[in-house]
């Protein structure tokens, strides 16, 4: 065989055997993508996004897009190929697998975990709305989750509302974890509570709920290197009572950064004329229930996604500004936002088309 074909063949092996190398070796990488977005003042899956009943609302119009990012799934194992090509691929954006699935988070986990972020930004997205409006809600302190295993499996329930700690009311969520830590590990302690379902049937009978119980339980150590903490197994949260219904229709979406423009939405629908002026306006970010933006992951993929759909404006959080201005859309203007008046005074600026001082997100 002559020497060039030789050569010549033994180079397309090798091209071969690198290839199928490529592809049958998984590398610890998962990757990012633009995902759907949803305009909350519109229509998903056929019916309302944002449902109000009890309390009059107002016509809407133009757009006030929640954003997403697709993921590629805890299980799934990308090879060389996959991830070179993603590197190079300028929408989509390669991280490693544990940046998205830490601790080996498994795919069951994470979905529960995103769920349940959901519905607490629905929650805060409500509640700051509300008080933006001077509309008055009810809040409480309610047992969020308890730890399977812990001391106060099987005593303490999720959605048990915690009254009290040995005696001492309770106030804010934070105020749980103080409490119980002035114990040492072994020692009792004493929730005063009003049981999950008692909670919930005085919520359906539009009453105040009475029944209290008090609930022993005996502190564990916690597993913190040094000195060790008296701990229950439970985290606190907040839930709240509302004067009249709202409720958000958008499934197979998780995690808690649609809730400054689920708050706008409702914040629109309770408020005669537009937010938007007709204007095409996307945007994400947490909130929580004093109408604080909070930063959000992803946010390159969200930005695109909205620039894909017609968005000439997008609501950025303040602290993912400078990452998100590195590579700003065409055509797309990223404006920066710290809290919910924040977000507001923007739209009233895009409506009346004066908006030469937007707060404009620059590279840091």
């Amino acid at each position: 065989m002559p020497r060039r074909t030789a050569t010549m063949l033994a180079s397309t092996l090798m091209l071969i055997a690198l290839l199928c190398a490529g592809v049958l070796i998984p590398v610890p990488y998962a990757e990012m993508s633009p995902g759907p977005t949803v305009n909350t003042l519109g229509e998903h899956g056929g019916e309302p996004v944002l449902q109000i009943a009890g309390r009059k609302t107002y016509p809407t119009d133009g757009n006030l897009n929640m954003t997403t990012v697709r993921v590629t799934s805890a299980d799934y194992r990308m090879n060389l190929v996959e991830a070179v090509y993603g590197w190079l691929a300028h929408d989509n954006k390669v991280v490693p697998h544990d940046t998205l699935y830490p601790d080996g988070k498994t795919e069951e986990q994470s979905t529960q975990e995103n769920a349940e972020e959901f519905s607490q930004s629905q929650e805060s997205a409500k509640v700051a709305a509300l008080k933006e409006l001077d509309v008055p809600v009810q809040s409480w302190v309610i047992v969020s989750t308890v730890v399977k295993g812990s001391p106060a499996e099987g005593r303490l329930h999720a959605g048990d509302v915690i009254k009290d700690v040995d005696g001492t009311t309770v106030k804010a969520p934070s105020d749980v974890a103080k409490l119980v830590t002035k114990h040492k590990p072994g020692e009792d302690v004493v929730f005063t509570i009003v049981p999950a379902k008692e909670q919930a049937a005085a919520e359906k009978d539009n009453r105040t709920a009475t029944r209290t119980k008090k609930i022993t339980v005996t502190t564990a150590a916690s597993d913190d290197t040094g000195e060790k903490r008296a701990i229950v197994g439970i985290s606190a949260g907040t839930d709240h009572t509302f004067p009249f219904t709202i409720d958000i229709k958008l499934a197979d979406v998780g995690g808690p950064s649609a809730g400054l423009m689920f708050a706008l939405g409702i914040y629109d629908k309770l408020t005669p004329g537009s937010l938007t002026g007709g204007k095409f306006v996307a945007g994400t970010g947490t909130i929580d229930d004093d109408g604080k933006v909070g930063p959000i992951g992803g946010i390159e993929m969200k930005t695109v996604g909205a620039r894909d759909k017609g968005a000439q404006y997008f609501l950025t959080p303040a602290d993912n500004c400078a990452s998100a201005a590195e590579d700003t859309p065409s055509g797309l203007t990223l404006v920066k936002v710290n809290t919910i008046d924040d977000a507001l005074g923007a739209l009233k600026d895009i409506r009346s088309g004066d908006t030469a001082d937007l707060p404009k997100c620059t590279a840091g």
